[in-house]
C-alpha cells in the first residue's frame, strides 16, 4: 500500500480526523487569494514564459514550450504540396474528434452541410473522454444563468469575454436536455430528478454528473450519434496547416496520415478548429492528466495562417493529480472528490485551505505547503500532500465512494489503495488550456469562414476556469460553431487555393532572426528516454 516513511504522517491524518469533521479551513479575502497566486501559482513563474517575436500575438507572453512550438519550422516546409489535388471536398471541415467536433459535426449535418471530421487519432480521443466530475448548468430552481454567469465571472477573475460567457451559461440548460435526448444517462434520484453537487467556486449546487466518468459517458453517446449518422471520419489523420483562398479565407487544410506520412489535401467552404488543449507539452515540466493528443496543434497552424490568441500565458493545473504510486502520476483526482468531503491535508494532517476554494487557488495553496512550508510528503517525484477521502464516507454514509466515484476507486484498487479506508497522495497536475485561439460568439476567429470551438478556444473562462465548465463549453461551442459554419457554407465561394501564409510566416520568422530544428505542429509527446 504506502511504504513505510509515509505511515507515520498518514497515522496523524487519521489521529486529526475526527476534530477536522465539521471543520472547514475559512474562505481566503480577495486580498489573500492574490497574494497566494502571485507567489506560488505557475502562471506567475516569470522564467517559465518568454515573448513571441512574431505572428499576430507579437510582444505577448507565452510558455516557452508553446513558444517554440509557434516559431517552429512548417511540417510542409520544402515540400511541394499539389493544392489542385484535392483529395477531400466538403462544406464543413471539422479538425479534432472530442466532443467540441462531435457537437459541431452532429449540428454542421443538422443544418444541411456535407461535414467530416478529421482526427489524428481515433474519434473520442480526447480531453473530452478524460473528464470526469460533471457539467456544470443553471436548470434547478434555486438557480440562474445569471447566477451561474457571476460565478463563473468571479472565477475567471473577471477576464471572461462577456459575450462568450453569456452564450455558455444561458444556452447550458437546453445542452444538458440535448445530451440527455442524445441519450447521456446523468445520476438522477428516484423521482427522476437530477442530482446535482457543488464545484470549487460555485454557489450553487449544479454540477450534472454520470457517477464520476462524465465525460466518457458524454463522448460516448457523441461519438454514437456521429456514427450513426454517418458523418464521415477520418481517423489517424492529422490537420498540419490550414489552407486559404486567394481572398485570405480559410478554405481546408493540407492533412498527413498518421502511418505512412502521406500528404493530402482537404477543401471545405468553411473549417471548425476543435483540437482541444496542450497539456501533453507538459509546461514547467509539470506532469498533466491529458490524452496522449493534447498537443496545441489548432493553436499552431491556426497561429500561422493569422488567427489571434488571446490570454495564452493562463494555463489551469488542476490541484489534485495523483502523486503515489508513481504508475499514475499526474492522473487526474476529480474535484468531485473534494466536493462529497474530502479534505486536503498536510504531512502532520492539518487541513491547509478551503476545499473548494478554485483550481488556480487550492493549487498554489498545495505548491506553497510543500515549497515553502516544508510541509509536504516526499515522494519518487517530489512532494505531495494528503487528500483524505475516508471523511468522504464518515459525512455520508457507507457507501457513497463506490456509488458516487466508482472510477476513482477502481483506478487505486488496482494498487491496493482502497480509498474508503485510506487517504491519497495529490499533487498539481496540467489539467487545461484556458486561453486559445480569440473567437466572437459566433465561433468566428479575425480569419474569415475559420471557427473554432472547445478547449482550442480562449476567452470563455477568463484567466480561470470553473469545475464543469469545460464540458459544457465544448457541447455550447461545439454546437454554435457547427451551426455557423453550415449556414456561411451555403454562400462561400472558394477562391484559388494557397499556402503562402505559410511561406509568408518562414520569412517573418527569418527575419526576426528565429532559426529552430523543431517542427510544428507536434502532433504526438516523445517519453524516449534522453541518453
Amino acid at each position: 500500500m504506502y511504504p513505510v516513511e509515509m505511515l507515520d504522517s498518514m497515522k496523524k491524518v487519521e489521529t486529526t480526523r475526527k476534530e477536522r469533521i465539521g471543520f472547514e479551513p475559512k474562505r481566503m479575502t480577495e486580498e489573500e487569494k492574490k497574494n497566494l497566486l502571485m507567489q506560488y501559482h505557475p502562471d506567475f513563474n516569470d522564467k517559465g514564459f518568454t515573448e513571441l517575436k512574431v505572428g499576430p500575438n507579437k510582444g505577448d507572453k507565452v510558455p516557452i514550450e508553446l513558444a517554440e512550438l509557434l516559431q517552429a519550422n512548417s511540417r510542409i516546409k520544402d515540400v511541394d504540396i499539389d493544392l489542385t489535388k484535392i483529395g477531400y471536398d466538403v462544406d464543413v471541415l471539422i479538425i479534432g474528434g472530442g466532443g467540441a467536433g462531435a457537437s459541431a459535426a452532429i449540428e454542421a449535418q443538422e443544418n444541411g452541410a456535407n461535414v467530416m471530421i478529421v482526427t489524428k487519432l481515433r474519434m473520442g480521443d480526447a480531453n473530452t473522454m478524460m473528464a470526469e466530475g460533471g457539467i456544470q448548468a443553471a436548470d434547478k430552481e434555486n438557480d440562474s444563468p445569471m447566477i451561474h454567469y457571476l460565478d463563473a465571472l468571479g472565477g475567471g477573475h473577471f477576464a471572461n469575454k462577456p459575450e462568450l460567457l453569456y452564450k455558455l451559461v444561458t444556452e447550458g440548460p437546453d445542452a444538458i436536455k440535448w445530451l440527455e435526448d442524445l441519450g447521456v444517462m446523468f445520476d438522477k434520484a428516484p423521482d427522476g430528478t437530477m442530482i446535482t453537487t457543488h464545484g470549487g467556486g460555485t454557489s450553487r449546487k449544479r454540477l450534472h454528473a454520470a457517477r464520476d466518468y462524465t465525460g466518457a459517458e458524454i463522448m460516448r453517446v457523441l461519438r454514437d450519434e456521429v456514427i450513426n449518422r454517418n458523418i464521415p471520419i477520418i481517423d489517424f489523420t492529422a490537420a498540419i496547416e490550414l489552407i486559404l483562398d486567394d481572398g485570405g479565407k480559410a478554405a481546408g487544410a493540407v492533412l498527413m496520415n498518421m502511418e505512412t506520412g502521406e500528404f493530402l489535401v482537404a477543401r471545405a467552404k468553411t473549417v471548425i478548429i476543435a483540437t482541444g488543449g496542450a497539456g501533453r507539452l507538459h509546461y514547467q515540466g509539470f506532469p498533466t492528466s491529458n490524452h496522449y493528443g493534447a498537443t496545441a496543434d489548432g493553436l499552431i497552424f491556426g497561429y500561422r495562417a493569422g488567427a489571434k490568441l488571446i490570454y495564452p500565458d493562463t494555463l489551469q493545473y488542476h490541484p489534485t493529480g495523483a502523486a503515489f504510486p508513481e504508475q499514475i502520476y499526474g492522473a487526474l483526482v476529480t474535484e468531485k472528490v473534494r466536493s462529497l468531503g474530502a479534505m486536503l491535508v498536510n504531512v502532520d494532517g492539518e487541513a491547509f485551505v478551503h476545499p473548494l476554494e478554485t483550481r488556480d487557488v487550492v493549487s498554489a495553496a498545495i505548491i506553497r505547503e510543500c515549497k515553502a512550508r516544508g510541509k509536504g510528503i516526499k515522494t519518487s517525484e517530489g512532494h505531495c500532500v494528503w487528500l483524505d477521502t475516508p471523511m468522504i464516507e464518515i459525512l455520508n454514509g457507507e457507501g457513497t465512494i463506490e456509488k458516487r466515484i466508482p472510477a476513482m476507486l477502481r483506478m487505486f484498487m488496482k494498487y491496493d489503495i482502497d480509498i474508503r479506508k485510506v487517504p491519497i497522495l495529490v499533487y498539481p497536475t496540467l489539467h487545461y488550456q484556458n486561453g486559445g485561439l480569440e473567437i466572437n460568439s459566433d465561433c468566428l476567429t479575425g480569419v474569415d469562414n475559420l471557427y473554432v470551438a472547445g478547449e482550442a478556444s480562449g476567452g470563455v473562462h477568463g484567466r480561470n476556469r470553473l469545475m464543469g465548465n469545460s464540458l459544457l463549453d465544448v457541447i455550447v461551442f461545439g454546437r454554435i460553431a457547427g451551426r455557423n459554419a453550415a449556414e456561411k457554407s451555403k454562400n462561400v465561394k472558394i477562391g484559388k487555393l494557397t499556402l503562402e501564409h505559410v511561406k509568408k510566416f518562414a520569412k517573418e520568422m527569418e527575419q526576426a532572426g528565429i532559426s529552430s530544428d523543431m517542427v510544428s505542429p507536434k502532433l504526438l509527446p516523445s517519453y524516449a528516454r534522453k541518453s
